[in-house]
């Protein structure tokens, strides 16, 4: 399965690419078996709405992609409409994945579940439904084609 125009796009023209300078939460997440390393940026407001996110990813065309539209999805919403965006939400947003590639989709939901933990660590805020996010995603998780 070829990448799809969506994918190429956000690959040619990533959104969101960069850091904060004052991040309220950092997340930086790998697949040690392909190298590819997501780190996403949050800034939240007070009311828990996302300002502003940003990216730096180290990986193929899908990991600069499915970062970049990670990052679209999580923009302007709150803290727990952000953590309701999986990596199926993802793939779909950018009209499907090569099945050898939803690992990336599901670096880009670790990332952004790892800023969101890291606020919430720098707050001491509990965030219902958020668990320690995992630092290495394992190619064996990405056991369906979306």
């Amino acid at each position: 399965m070829p990448y799809s125009e969506k994918v190429m796009d956000h690959f040619t023209n990533p959104r969101n690419m960069g850091e904060l300078t004052c991040p309220s939460g950092v997340g930086t997440v790998g697949n040690a078996q392909c190298g590819d390393i997501m780190r996403v940026y949050l800034d939240i407001d007070e009311a828990g709405v996302i300002r502003d996110v940003k990216f730096k990813t180290f990986g193929c065309a899908a990991a600069v992609a499915t970062s970049s539209m990670a990052t679209e999805l999580v923009k302007g919403k709150t803290i727990h409409e952000a953590l309701r965006i999986t990596n199926k939400a993802v793939c779909e947003a950018l009209d499907g994945l090569p099945p050898i590639k939803i690992h990336c989709s599901l670096l880009a939901e670790e990332a952004i579940h790892a800023a969101l933990w890291d606020y919430a660590e720098k707050h001491n805020i509990t965030i219902e439904g958020l668990s320690k996010p995992k630092s290495d995603i394992h190619e064996e998780e990405e056991d369906e084609e979306y």
